[in-house]
Parts: C-alpha cells; structure tokens; sequence
C-alpha cells in the first residue's frame, strides 16, 4: 500500500454553538489541513498521483473555506462548525474530486486548529 500526504492552510472564524465555554464567542484559527490518500498501484511513472494534482484537490475545498464565517457556509447552516465536522467535510470534498482516480482512496484528514490540537476523520 503506498499513501501521499499532503499538507496546506487556511484561515476562518467560527463559533461553536450550544457550547459552554469560551469557544462560544466568536474567534478565528489559522487552520493547518493534513489529507492522505493511498492506493496499491503505481502508475508507468512510478507515482501513486501526482503531488501537484492533490494539492491542487485540496486547495479547492480551502479556498472556499478561507478568510470566511464557517457557520455561514452552506455545510455549517445546520451543523457545528467543530474541528470534526471541518475534517470531516474536506474529506468528503476531496473524495469527490478524485473520484476519477482509478484505485485510489482518501485514508484521512486532519485539521489542526492550533499546534496542539487537531482532529481525524478517517474510513
């Protein structure tokens, strides 16, 4: 099995809704966003893909979410916009992307909201 990771930033606000604590209020991160993908077949160039391409996947999805409210987005109306459900929606972003990938899948995604904290969605 070989995986890819690849790795990019972006900055928003959020707040989180029916909680208790400071994260209530309106504040910001400068989020950073891990994607790896694997697969088990390397094409005639010896590459699972190409770098450049899932960069490029992922700085899609980013680019929606920079320098925006996260709880105006269309995703977020109706779901809180926690470190969770941002993995979780990137990875659904990135899967769609890739779909004409033949083999291969995205393992993960993580999204830091600072250096010591971060959260995975994985399959």
């Amino acid at each position: 099995m070989f995986r890819l990771t690849v790795t990019d930033s972006f900055a928003s606000a959020h707040q989180l809704r029916e909680y208790q604590g400071q994260c209530e209020k309106l504040h910001g991160h400068n989020w950073l966003v891990e994607v790896v993908i694997e697969g088990e077949e390397l094409n005639s160039q010896g590459l699972l893909m190409d770098f450049k391409d899932l960069k490029k996947a992922l700085n899609k999805v980013l680019r929606e979410l920079d320098h925006t409210f996260l709880n105006e987005h269309p995703h977020f109306k109706d779901r809180n916009p926690t470190s969770e459900n941002l993995a979780f929606y990137i990875f659904r972003q990135i899967e769609k992307s890739l779909k004409t990938h033949t083999g291969i899948r995205v393992r993960s995604v993580t999204v830091w909201e600072s250096e010591r904290a971060g959260a995975t969605y994985s399959e």
